[in-house]
This record gives C-alpha cells, structure tokens and sequence, in this order.
C-alpha cells in the first residue's frame, strides 16, 4: 500500500490526513477558504500534474476535500438520505470547465472529454466536497495500468463504502481515509469485500 500524506480542506481548516495511520490530525492553523477554480488555474499548466499516480490523482493536485456539512453525526440527515447527493452536486457546466483544464494539466495526450470523468476524489456519498476543484479531477474511463480498473470500477467501491458507513459498519472518516488512500485496497483495508 502507497502512502501519501494528502491535505483535505473543510472550509477554511486545514485537516492533515495521514492516510497510513488513518488518522485524521486537528487544524493546525486556520487558513483562507480556497477560492474555486483558483487551485486548478494555478495548476493548469501542461503537464503539472503527474500521471505517475494512476489510477489514482496526482496529490499535489487533487488532494481531497470534503463537505463540512457531512459528518459522522449528520450522516442520517444527508449522505444516507436517498437523493441527498443530487441535491449537491455541481453542473455539468462547472464541472466540464475544471475537466478541460484538468485533461490539460494532467497532460493526457488524449484530449477527448467523453473519455474522462470530472471524479469526486472523495466522492459525494461519502461527504466529499462539491465543487472544490482540490476533490475534482478529470479521471480516465480506460484502465490507465495494468490492473484493467476504471472509473467505472472505483464506483462500485464508493458504492459499498456509501453502503458500509449507512449502516453503522464503517465509520465515515475511516471510509474516506480509505478511499483517498487508494480507492483499490479500500475495501480490503477496512475489511468489506
């Protein structure tokens, strides 16, 4: 297992997440609310991004963020209400914005949108940020390494960690944790299959 210490950004407070330990640090220091669009602007540039991590993003990138509005004790209220995340998430207008911009940071050489998702990093139905461009990448719907897994194969994981932490099997930290360590082994690392 790769172990990659990621930033996640709740509105304003930086979280330090040490995803080897799964353990989530206290803020060190309050920090100005990123303006949207302005981490992936900066890092618009061809090719600054590294392809090294795929399947996975580049963490310098796209660490992670999640929704500050999503915690362990709200999750009834919200990620475990049925149709909660359509309440959430960003238009397509947004979204293929930070996809055009993120193909080119990323330096795909195949440049066609219809091939890429604009991901979640840590997805909606597990309290992942909206609209922060630092939890959106541009994620290829072809296997990107000789594991043949896709986008489409990181759903079906979001799926069973949504379904883990509603019913009380798997707390919401540890489950986003998991899935930002590596979306492949996050099942295994928390037990589910």
């Amino acid at each position: 297992m790769r172990s990659i210490p990621r930033q996640f950004n709740v509105v304003g407070a930086a979280l330090t997440a040490v995803l080897v330990t799964g353990a989530l640090a206290a803020p060190a220091a309050q920090a100005a609310p990123a303006r949207h669009g302005a981490v992936r602007a900066a890092a618009a540039a061809a090719g600054s991004c590294s392809q090294a991590y795929l399947p996975l993003p580049d963490p310098s990138c796209t660490p992670g963020a999640v929704n500050p509005d999503v915690t362990q004790d709200t999750i009834d209220s919200t990620i475990c209400v049925s149709g909660w995340t359509a309440t959430i998430r960003p238009s397509t207008s947004y979204t293929n914005k930070l996809k055009a911009q993120g193909i080119v940071a990323y330096g795909y050489s195949d440049t066609s949108m219809s091939d890429y998702e604009e991901d979640h990093f840590i997805p909606l139905e597990l309290g992942g940020s909206p609209t922060d461009p630092q939890n959106l990448w541009p994620e290829p719907h072809y296997a990107t390494d000789s594991s043949g897994q896709t986008s489409y194969s990181k759903d079906s994981v979001e799926n069973k960690l949504h379904k883990a932490v509603c019913s009380g099997e798997v707390n919401l930290v540890d489950a986003q944790n998991a899935i930002a360590s590596d979306w492949q082994t996050a099942l295994s690392t928390l037990g589910l299959s």
